[in-house]
């Protein structure tokens, strides 16, 4: 058996399911175990990756920039990437020869006006240690007008669980009309309908889960679409994307377990441990893959707790709720809690290695996952998630789904 297996499979009886699923598929954060936080484990230094503008920022002005910096260590690695309805680009830069900064590249400082930035940096101290830092921020968006950052990109290729998500920079009073302008169709045909979440945010999505396979198209008609009085939309686009292979996974928090199913049929048990009992179990039901970081920091004041844990290189991380759920590779725990106990602050981890390995559990499965993929928890001494915390809709049947449409 591989080296992979003999560190994922729950018991000795699962083993021939690893061994044949290798075979055939040659395919901030919130919360985190509290192994290493007590127990001594060495961990990555004090993070000083500082980024401007700061995370979160909003109605950043086209003349300011963005600048990422160390005042010890070096950047290892700066990608700064501008999405404009559903387009990914990526904004040409430089790390200074110090390795101390990063600049946008001559022509590239000026911002552009309705867009949403992302900035991921990974930077390393003299002892090798690794730190991460991912931050967002949107540029303003011209006066009397609205647009709906959404997702998932165009030309994308998404799990079975996808949700076409829009949020609006301004509150939407018009929801009939600005729904209306927004059609969301498929190939092969289903019923698509939308759902609103407060004035801000609208979903679409089918009954069911997406077939593999289908092809689904979102057109935009919102450009001078009144959404509020006097507010108008910019909006005028056609996106496409793809339904790649079904895969769900069912969470057992329990049980320690992960149950990997692929086009309908389970595959393999992954042991895993989940949110501790008391005041931070994992959510209940089914959650949506929205975005995977290879290596990102969790750090418990940004989702409510004190100075628990700060840990600057959580490897394979994915993400699963808006408020900080994610399912993502551990490797600061002792490593017979895998599989027996449930010690994290709400998340669902798996074994895993410093810097993250290829051949652990979290390496396998992150390897695996596509952005809308289904991650659902059972058996957790916690609700349900709410569904609008993340891409968490799935948790509506199909007749209160259609009942948050305003264009019933």
């Amino acid at each position: 058996m591989n080296h992979v297996a003999k560190r994922a499979v729950a018991n000795p009886a699962t083993a021939a399911t690893w061994a044949g699923l290798l075979v055939v598929l040659a395919v901030l954060t919130g919360c985190t175990g509290v192994g290493s936080i007590f127990s001594g484990k060495a961990g990555p230094p004090p993070d000083a990756i500082q980024v401007t503008p700061q995370d979160g920022a909003k109605n950043i002005g086209p003349e300011d920039r963005i600048g990422v910096k160390v005042p010890d260590g070096r950047l290892e690695s700066v990608a700064v990437t501008r999405i404009e309805d559903a387009q990914r680009q990526k904004v040409p830069g430089r790390i200074a020869d110090d390795g101390r900064s990063w600049e946008p590249a001559s022509g590239a400082g000026r911002l552009r006006l309705a867009a949403k930035y992302s900035v991921d940096a990974v930077a390393v101290d003299g002892s090798g240690h690794r730190s991460a830092r991912h931050t967002t921020f949107t540029t303003t968006v011209p006066e009397h007008r609205f647009i709906g950052y959404f997702k998932p990109e165009n030309r994308s290729t998404v799990g079975t669980g996808m949700i076409v998500s829009f949020d609006f920079n301004r509150p939407v009073t018009n929801r009939a009309a600005v729904q209306r302008a927004i059609k969301v169709t498929a190939v092969p045909p289903v019923e698509v309908a939308g759902h609103w979440f407060g004035g801000s945010r609208l979903d679409f999505r089918p009954a069911a889960y997406w077939k593999p396979g289908t092809e689904v198209t979102v057109e935009m008609a919102l450009r001078d679409v009144a959404g509020a009085p006097h507010v108008y939309g910019t909006q005028d686009k056609k996106v496409v994307f793809e339904i790649g292979r079904s895969q769900t996974s069912v969470v057992d928090a329990a049980a320690h377990t992960m149950e990997v199913h692929r086009e309908g049929e389970a595959v393999t048990t992954i042991p895993i441990t989940a949110g501790a009992a008391g005041k931070t179990t994992t959510y209940n039901g089914k959650m949506v893959v929205s975005e995977m970081r290879e290596v990102t920091r969790m750090n418990g004041r940004t989702v409510g707790f004190g100075g628990e844990y700060d840990i600057k290189d959580v490897p394979h991380a994915i993400r699963l709720t808006g408020s900080g759920t994610f399912l993502h590779g551990n490797y600061w725990s002792d490593e017979d809690v895998f599989g027996s106990q449930n010690v994290s602050h709400g998340c669902v981890g798996l074994l895993d290695v410093q810097g993250g390995g290829s051949d652990t559990p979290a390496g396998w499965f992150y390897d695996r996952t596509l952005v809308g993929d289904v991650v659902e928890v059972v058996n957790s001494k916690d609700k349900q998630v709410a569904p609008d915390n993340g891409l968490s809709g799935w948790n509506l049947d199909w007749t209160g789904w259609k009942a948050g449409s305003a264009l019933r």
